[in-house]
């Protein structure tokens, strides 16, 4: 990749009409849509909209292997972008269902994160597609691309998780400075969206006694960010053990989760947290955070960490620069 300067690289992306989250201000005509919006969620307009080529095109199975599958950078489907493969009010209409999947008070900064790093090329704009029919119960749409893969259950605006299938999102907001710094951001992650998280999680390190800190931090490396490997289920115990936490701690795990889930729509929020509680999640995950060159600055505010059990991993890669993985099991 060349080097680009903000200006440059911003111009660049503002003039390509063809990525995707650019385009803010599209014409008002009518929208072939507005039929089914009182009936039909988002997702399902697009798909109803679909010609046949595109549903040949951009539709998988519901048990196609590449539901399962997640990476820092990846397209559903590669040949088949938003620009290329989509009209104008589809375009539009895909730009509302991403932006439904984040809180208002998120939004913007996300929209911006999916903007700059697309790098103003149309070669790395993103890709959507779904898995299954209208008539199966857990007919899902997908958002893909360069550090960004949103999943929803295709049959509703309100949110119901994440469908048992993972997410990503990360962030490496100096591209200007990639060929020079290697992508390692500074220690207080300075323009990142996603650094929040990792001021929630510390704080929720600094609740807990000495020596369960001292049990969570754990020598060597974090889990392979290979996509075969990256939200497997761990095959050994690493770091705190939940079940020996104290009421009052679980429940503040829990709130803490909640809160770094705070850039998602409420309702998958809500979903997702019941899921934890009803399924008694928290009693089987382990938490460990990284020191050494994971631990930008040397400060031990930790820059990496996981969360991780059998029905559940949560992956957040402080260093050199954010990368999340989000996989709850269904």
């Amino acid at each position: 990749m060349r080097t680009l300067n903000r200006r440059d690289l911003l111009q660049s992306a503002a003039a390509s009409a063809g990525v995707f989250i650019a385009s803010q201000h599209m014409g008002s005509s009518r929208s072939v849509f507005a039929d089914e919006a009182k009936t039909d969620s988002m997702p399902m307009q697009l798909y109803k909209s679909l010609t046949a080529a595109q549903k040949k095109n951009i539709c998988l199975p519901m048990n196609h292997a590449r539901r399962q599958y997640v990476s820092n950078w990846w397209y559903i489907h590669p040949d088949y972008r938003i620009p290329n493969t989509f009209n104008a009010e589809q375009q539009e209409l895909i730009k509302k269902i991403f932006d439904s999947f984040h809180s208002e008070a998120h939004q913007d900064a996300i929209k911006y994160q999916v903007l700059i790093d697309q790098y103003g090329d149309t070669k790395n704009a993103p890709a959507v597609g779904f898995f299954g029919a209208p008539e199966d119960k857990n007919f899902e749409f997908i958002f893909t691309g360069h550090h960004v893969t949103r999943r929803c259950n295709a049959h509703s605006d309100q949110g119901k998780g994440f469908g048992g299938a993972p997410i990503f999102y990360g962030h490496y907001p100096h591209p200007e400075e990639s060929m020079n710094d290697n992508f390692r951001e500074a220690k207080d992650h300075p323009g990142n969206p996603y650094w929040y998280q990792g001021k929630l999680f510390n704080q929720f390190v600094q609740s807990l006694t000495g020596k369960q800190q001292a049990a969570g931090l754990v020598a060597g490396d974090p889990r392979s960010e290979r996509p075969e490997a990256v939200i497997k289920t761990p095959t050994e115990a690493r770091g705190l053990a939940c079940s020996e936490l104290s009421a009052d701690q679980k429940k503040l795990l829990i709130d803490t989760m909640q809160g770094m889930m705070a850039m998602f729509r409420q309702e998958d929020v809500q979903a997702t947290i019941d899921t934890i509680e009803k399924k008694n999640v928290v009693d089987r995950l382990h938490i460990s955070w990284y020191g050494g060159k994971y631990d930008i600055g040397s400060d031990r505010v930790w820059d990496t960490w996981q969360i991780e059990g059998p029905d559940m991993v949560w992956y957040f890669r402080g260093e050199p620069h954010i990368h999340c993985y989000f996989h709850l099991k269904s």
